[in-house]
């Protein structure tokens, strides 16, 4: 026999014909070692104790309320249930492996603490639906918690553009310089994006609000149970319409995990552009202190690494979004072991998105914006050409016309080494379009070009304020 043979033999000779007790006496072996702490979820599970410690009460309510149960029996699971709870919260809780989850590990320690009467607990019941409703209680309340945090990162957002309205910045496409905008109105579309992700919870939070209990295992129960009673009782919208369906579910985890992937996308799309910023080849802002580390090596570093890590997180996040929707796409209904890898790419997405937006949410107020260095940033690459193709239509041109005639004015003036088309004279602008007088040097500066996009949506610093005030009203 080889030593890794027969290392696994005296590990499982070491477990007793107990260790199978938890199903029932058809089983005749004990359980390999390897497979139980391969098999085992304790880590994950102990995230949804305390709900599943809310389900259990209600379902023990649900029984003694169509008689299924003893008040006096009810009465003892009621204050067992409550004990736990407590002992979970404490830390005092002994979790024990050999008892696989969460549900096994609460139902022994209950009828340790109060006899028959938490043998009977599980009546009408299957950890199929138990487990189903656990996971459900605990993405919600996490979905309302994150749903704040995502409230207070938009209010950042909100307050940074304010500050800024005034502000003027480069505007690209293409990562080129293409026209004048407000910092103020940059930052204001990262307010729209998570805007569009509190929609997104709220949506995900409203389809997976639906109460699984009473599912059983997979046909529903023989018992004359009170689907509709438990559901209203843990705060569901309404009980399961199919017991196939109840159980084998988890839609809701892809939907949490497609829904953390979009922000954290976003959230990498803003850390991009702070790493950018924050280079001293760029130079326009610079975040404050808590939320930068240094070199062991340079002296002179200081890297933004949140914004790093944020990028990080986002690939992280993604991944769980993959993981989740392969799970899924190859199970016959209804239960299957394979949905107990559904929790890690679920918790793992609500616990770093909640993370990532409240510590962004933190750093916004730190960043000083280099105003100047932004301005004359702006005022480079002809980025007031638009504007002057504006002009020539207002002269009278046809568009397509006036942006024939500007292209040859742009490659006029980087011919002749003007670095701005306000430095161009007069006259070599004419000799292009003759319409051209000398009020056209109100349109070429980077100041009237946003001042012009005074509309609703626009740039203006008078609509960043004004977007900027709808925003807070849309989030009292």
């Amino acid at each position: 026999m080889s030593a890794r043979l027969s290392i696994c033999s005296n590990r499982e000779m070491t477990m007793t014909a107990a260790s199978n007790a938890t199903w029932s006496p058809l089983f005749k072996e004990a359980v390999s070692l390897d497979f139980r702490d391969f098999h085992e979820c304790l880590d994950q599970d102990k995230r949804i104790a305390i709900h599943d410690i809310a389900g259990s009460k209600v379902h023990a309510r649900m029984l003694a309320r169509v008689g299924l149960l003893h008040p006096q029996d009810h009465e003892a699971i009621q204050a067992g249930l409550d004990a736990i709870a407590e002992e979970i919260r404490s830390g005092a809780f002994q979790w024990k492996k050999e008892l696989e989850d969460v549900h096994m590990n609460v139902e022994s320690r209950l009828t340790a603490l109060i006899g028959d009467a938490g043998k009977k607990l599980h009546t009408a019941r299957s950890r199929n639906d138990q487990v189903a409703t656990d996971i459900r209680l605990y993405a919600r309340d996490e979905l309302d918690a994150l749903w704040l945090e995502i409230k207070a990162l938009i209010l950042a957002f909100v307050e940074l553009a304010e500050r800024h309205a005034d502000t003027i910045m480069p505007g690209f496409t293409h990562l080129q310089v293409a026209q004048p905008v407000t910092f103020g109105h940059h930052m204001l579309a990262y307010a729209e994006m998570f805007l569009r992700y509190l929609e997104r919870v709220g949506q995900a939070r409203e389809r997976l609000n639906v109460s699984p209990l009473g599912a059983a295992a997979l046909a529903g129960t023989s018992y004359p149970i009170d689907p509709d009673f438990s559901a209203r009782e843990l705060g569901f919208s309404r009980a399961f319409r199919n017991s196939l369906d109840a159980v084998s579910d988890r839609d809701f985890v892809v939907d949490i995990c497609a829904a953390g992937s979009i922000i954290m996308g976003h959230l990498s799309r803003f850390a991009e552009e702070i790493i950018l910023w924050c280079t001293p080849m760029v130079d326009f802002i610079e975040v404050g202190d808590q939320f930068c580390t240094g070199s062991s090596i340079m002296p002179q570093k200081r890297n933004p690494d949140l914004a790093e890590l944020l990028r990080g997180k986002a690939a992280r996040v993604i991944g769980n979004l993959t993981t989740s929707a392969a799970l899924m796409k190859a199970q016959p209904l209804a239960f299957n072991k394979d949905q107990q890898e559904s929790k890690p790419p679920m918790t793992d997405t609500l616990e770093n998105v909640r993370g990532a937006a409240a510590v962004t949410a933190q750093m916004l107020p730190t960043i000083k914006v280099k105003t100047y260095n932004m301005l004359a940033a702006a005022e480079q690459g002809y980025s007031t050409a638009t504007d002057l193709a504006d002009y020539l239509v207002r002269a009278g041109l046809p568009f397509r016309d006036a942006h024939h005639a500007v292209a040859a004015i742009v490659g006029a003036a980087r011919d002749q080494g003007y670095g701005r088309l306000s430095e161009m004279p007069l006259a070599s602008m004419q000799a292009f379009a003759s319409v051209i007088s000398s009020d056209v040097a109100e349109v070429l500066t980077a100041e009237g070009s946003v001042a012009s996009r005074n509309h609703r949506g626009g740039t203006a610093p008078e609509q960043v304020r004004r977007a900027a005030a709808e925003l807070r009203a849309l989030l009292d």
